[in-house]
């Protein structure tokens, strides 16, 4: 079994976390259709319509 033969300083350890910190919230676009707010290049989850056309239809 591996052991640590030494401490992992803190720098080394935050250096390692570093890259995870970046991430960010998607960006949201307006649906042209209904104004609400909704994923770039995806069915708008409130009025179901993408590039001008229903595409799930309601029931």
């Amino acid at each position: 079994m591996a052991v640590p033969k030494n401490r992992t300083s803190k720098a080394r350890r935050n250096k390692r976390r570093a890259p995870n910190m970046k991430m960010s919230a998607p960006g949201l676009s307006k649906c042209p259709q209904c104004h609400e707010p909704k994923l770039p290049h995806r069915v708008c989850p409130n009025c179901n319509y993408y590039d001008g056309k229903e595409i799930v239809p309601e029931a």
